[in-house]
C-alpha cells in the first residue's frame, strides 16, 4: 500500500471539452470549465497550481503541484451514473432514458395505480420552480408533482404536512420498481419534499431520497469493503450507487456541507476511499444554464480547497475529477458529453507533471485498487507507478514491494 487514505472528489458536471463522439449526442462544442472561464475570468489559484486550467489544452506545466490530465468517458451515457461507474471500473452499454418532454401515459397511469394519487406536473423543470407553480394543486388534491430534471431521472414532490415523508417514501419504492422496465427505466426515483405556503414553498432538501438502480456490476468499491477497507460515500455517492459498495453514508445537501463533511473525515484515522459528490455545479447551475453561479461556485471551490490541501498527510492522496459535462453556455438544459479533468495530488509526489490522456474514467478506478493492493476492475489501467515520490518517504517501501513481487 502506497497511501493509506484516498480522497476522491468529483466535481459533478465539471467536464474540460468535448469528446470525440460528442457529435453523436449532439454536443459538439460543448467546453464546461473552458466556457465557464472565458465568460467569467475565473480566480482560482489553488486550482491554478494543481494544473486545472491546464487540463483544457492539455499543455505542459513545469510548475505544477500535481499530475493532471483528462479522462475520456467509453460507458454509452452522459448521466451521473454511468460517469461514476465508469469511474469506479464498472462498463456499462446502455444509456439510462431520459424524457425531456415529459413521461409516457402508460408510465403515469401506473404511478396513479399503485400510489391511488392523481399525478400532475409531467415536465421539465431544474429548479424550485415547479413547486410554487404546482404547489397549491397538489396541496388542493392531494396529488403528486412528477417531473424530470433532464437528467435520467423522476421526481416527485409532495408538501409534508398534506403527504408525509414517510409516505412519499413508500410511493417512490413503487414508482421505483415500476421504472424497472427497459424501456422506462430511469437511473433514478427521487423524492422531493416541500414546506411552506403558497407563493413561499421550498424544498426541504435534508428529506430527500433518491432510488437508484443497482449497479450492473461488481466495482472496485465492493472489492474494497471485501477487503476490510473504509469505503465512505459523502453527498450523492451512497444514492448513486444504492448502497452497494460503501460502508459508511455521510448525508450532504449543497457543495458547501460536503466540503465541510470531507473536512472533518479528514480528522479521522481510517485506511481506505472516501469519495465526495460536489452536486451543486450540476443541478443549480448546469441544468438551469446559469455560468455566472457555475464561475462562483468554481471560485468558491477554489477557497475551499486550500483546506483540504493542509490537512492532507503524507500518505493521503487526493484525487479530483468529474462525471460528465453541463455546459451551461450551451444549447437546452441537458448534460453535455464531454472528456473530464483528472488531478492527482500528493504531498509526496516528486516532480508532477502532465500524463497522457487515460482512454477511460476506470483508469481512477484500477489505480485505487492497484494502492490497496484488491482485484483490479474490469477495465481501466492503473498509472499509480507513472506518480513519482520523494525517495525518502513511504514510497520507498512501496516500490521495494512492488519489485519484490515483480
Amino acid at each position: 500500500m502506497r497511501f493509506k487514505r484516498i480522497f476522491l472528489v468529483v466535481l459533478d458536471s465539471l467536464g474540460v471539452g468535448e469528446t470525440a463522439d460528442a457529435v453523436n449526442f449532439g454536443d459538439n462544442g460543448a467546453n464546461t470549465l473552458g466556457h465557464v472561464n472565458e465568460k467569467c475570468d475565473l480566480f482560482i489559484p489553488n486550482l491554478k497550481k494543481i494544473g486545472f486550467l491546464d487540463t483544457l489544452r492539455m499543455t505542459d506545466n513545469k510548475d505544477v503541484e500535481a499530475y493532471y490530465t483528462i479522462a475520456k468517458p467509453i460507458n454509452a451515457g452522459k448521466d451521473s451514473l454511468n460517469g461514476h461507474y465508469e469511474m469506479v471500473g464498472i462498463k456499462n452499454d446502455i444509456p439510462f432514458k431520459t424524457f425531456n418532454n415529459g413521461f409516457p401515459y402508460d408510465i403515469l397511469t401506473n404511478i396513479e395505480e399503485a400510489t391511488g394519487r392523481r399525478v400532475i406536473g409531467n415536465k421539465c423543470c431544474n429548479d424550485a420552480s415547479i413547486i410554487n407553480e404546482l404547489g397549491d394543486r397538489q396541496v388542493n388534491y392531494g396529488a403528486l408533482i412528477v417531473y424530470t430534471s433532464a437528467d435520467s431521472d423522476l421526481q416527485v414532490a409532495a408538501h409534508e404536512e398534506y403527504i408525509p415523508i414517510s409516505t412519499l417514501y413508500q410511493y417512490c419504492e413503487k414508482i421505483r420498481a415500476i421504472t424497472l422496465r427497459e424501456d422506462w427505466c430511469v437511473g433514478r426515483v427521487i423524492a422531493r419534499p416541500f414546506t411552506g405556503t403558497s407563493g413561499k414553498y421550498r424544498f426541504v432538501n435534508s428529506g430527500r431520497k433518491d432510488y437508484a438502480v443497482k449497479p450492473p456490476k461488481r466495482s472496485v468499491l465492493d472489492n474494497l469493503v471485501d477487503n476490510s477497507y473504509n469505503v465512505i460515500g459523502i453527498g450523492k455517492i451512497n444514492d448513486i450507487f444504492d448502497g452497494q459498495g460503501i460502508n459508511k453514508n455521510i448525508k450532504a445537501n449543497d457543495n458547501n456541507e460536503a466540503i465541510n463533511k470531507l473536512l472533518d473525515i479528514m480528522d479521522k484515522n481510517f485506511t481506505g476511499l472516501c469519495m465526495v459528490n460536489l452536486s451543486d455545479f450540476d443541478s443549480l447551475y448546469g441544468h438551469p444554464r446559469d455560468f455566472i453561479g457555475y464561475g462562483r461556485a468554481i471560485e468558491e471551490l477554489d477557497v475551499d480547497l486550500s483546506m483540504v490541501l493542509n490537512k492532507l498527510d503524507l500518505d493521503d492522496l487526493l484525487i479530483i475529477t468529474a462525471d460528465h459535462g453541463n455546459d451551461p453556455t450551451f444549447k437546452g438544459n441537458d448534460h453535455t458529453r464531454e472528456n473530464v479533468p483528472v488531478i492527482i495530488y500528493s504531498r509526496n509526489f516528486k516532480e508532477p507533471k502532465r500524463l497522457k490522456p487515460f482512454e477511460t474514467f476506470a483508469n481512477i478506478g484500477a489505480t485505487i485498487a492497484d494502492n490497496f493492493e484488491v482485484a483490479a476492475p474490469a477495465i481501466g489501467e492503473s498509472i499509480l507507478d507513472e506518480c513519482a515520490c520523494k525517495e525518502e518517504t513511504i514510497c520507498s517501501s512501496f516500490k521495494e514491494k512492488k519489485a519484490k513481487k515483480k
